[in-house]
């Protein structure tokens, strides 16, 4: 082969690696990105521990041992490597802490480490006491959001969203029962809203709506949704048929608890989720688009409702997680501005999702109570990444986190698929939506005025 079409192949070759650079970074990535990285930290794991900082003084015998059998020097303990694991975006590896060391020595250094051996991104993860893991990223992950086809575990679990370590955000109700998420218009609240119902429409679970926007986000959602409210008097009306539904759950658990003496003690419980299956309620999410609507009065007349929807959002905050009642709220801001019962509602959401905010107190009202680089970090997301958000929980973590992109009739054709397995809860009949026909547009007729 002469040299003239070897240069060629070769010209050929780098430009494909440069298309599939900006056009596929995950084979750019397996292709080339990740042996060089691996070559770089295989060859410069020890230099780059020391010039990080993330190294301790050996112990004294260790350095009476080198004295008496080397005149060298014995070299300062770092991390041990306990192993190196691949994956299709990124680089993970498993580290022994040096005694001495511990995580938050790991994460100031995480920038550092990034730098030194080229990666997009290192985050520290934990996995046991004196054990971490470096979960690097090879490329800008959230860029274009491509959701692991691995699904989440668990009775009440939804992958939502794609987190910036590469691993999938799971919304997992169990564990954290209620959520706020607060961000500003065209910030991609609602393509989360969507994404959530879309990953819950398969499961076991009843849906319920609050849309006090005439339903415009969740009517198209119907055929999925067990009751849905549409207007702020719908809403009160609802709210107080799931407080019943509610006490009606505690009235089961109860009679539970009264069975015979004799009874195994495991099956005696205050929670749902212990309950026998043949008698166990379905789980409830509650889907509130705007939480501003049901605060927010225009008449004097109105404020008597308004004070019993925030009561019984209360309510159900504070209660109804152990019967598996769910709240799931979205808003632009959730401050003291929107009136009494606010602070109390908020203090009860644990899972805090705040998209891009037009002012730093919005994301104060998500974030300050988590974390306050996460407030930080929420108030730098660009205008043009809709559905970049930062997810907080009570515990201190958060990360970023983005939705892939979801149409409002993709998510609809999920909730018509499984439309037939749309629990019926009595308590809520009144207000299961009607399938419709679309209406069609009327157009104006002409004007036949003259000049």
């Amino acid at each position: 082969m002469s040299g003239g079409v070897l240069l060629a192949l070769a010209v050929i070759a780098v430009a494909l690696l440069w298309v599939a650079r900006v056009k596929a970074p995950g084979v750019y990535w397996s292709l080339v990105g990740l042996p060089a990285a691996l070559y770089r930290v295989l060859s410069s794991y020890r230099q780059t521990m020391e010039a990080c900082e993330l190294t301790v003084t050996p112990p004294w015998w260790r350095v009476f041992a080198k004295r008496a059998t080397s005149t060298e020097e014995p070299r300062p303990g770092i991390p041990k490597v306990r192993g190196i694991r691949p994956t299709r975006t990124g680089l993970r590896l498993r580290l022994r802490l040096a005694a001495g060391l511990e995580p938050d020595d790991v994460v100031k250094s995480a920038v550092r480490l990034r730098h030194a051996w080229g990666v997009y991104s290192v985050h520290v993860t934990e996995l046991r006491p004196g054990v971490i893991e470096l979960r690097m990223t090879g490329f800008d992950i959230l860029a274009r959001v491509r959701m692991p086809r691995r699904l989440a575990v668990g009775p009440l679990s939804a992958v939502v969203a794609l987190r910036e370590d590469g691993l999938p955000f799971v919304r997992d109700f169990q564990a954290v029962p209620h959520s706020l998420t607060l961000g500003a218009n065209k910030s991609g609240k609602s393509m989360y809203q969507r994404c959530l119902i879309k990953a819950l429409a398969p499961l076991d679970v009843a849906l319920v709506g609050i849309d006090c926007k005439r339903g415009v986000e969740q009517t198209p959602f119907g055929p999925r949704l067990s009751a849905l409210a549409t207007t702020p008097d719908a809403a009160s009306e609802l709210l107080d048929a799931l407080v019943s539904e509610m006490e009606s759950r505690f009235d089961l658990l109860c009679l539970h608890q009264g069975i015979p003496p004799g009874t195994p003690l495991e099956d005696i419980t205050s929670d749902i989720w212990d309950l026998p299956k043949s008698i166990r309620p379905v789980p409830i999410v509650v889907l509130v688009d705007e939480i501003a609507e049901l605060f927010l009065t225009t008449a004097k007349a109105d404020t008597a409702r308004r004070d019993r929807m925030v009561t019984q959002l209360v309510r159900l905050a504070q209660l109804a997680r152990a019967v598996a009642i769910h709240l799931e709220i979205c808003g632009q801001r959730f401050g003291t501005e929107l009136g009494r019962g606010a602070t109390a509602l908020r203090a009860q959401l644990t899972g805090r999702i705040v998209h891009r905010c037009n002012d730093r107190q919005t994301a104060e009202m998500g974030l300050a109570d988590v974390n306050e680089l996460a407030v930080a970090a929420a108030t730098s997301i660009p205008a043009e990444r809709a559905g970049l958000a930062i997810a907080g929980d009570a515990s201190g973590g958060w990360s970023r986190i983005r939705t892939p992109k979801t149409s409002l009739g993709e998510a609809a054709a999920v909730c018509r698929e499984f439309a037939h397995i749309t629990p019926h809860l009595p308590e809520l009949a009144p207000w299961r939506p009607e399938p419709s026909e679309p209406v069609e547009a009327l157009a104006p007729e002409p004007s036949t005025a003259t000049a």
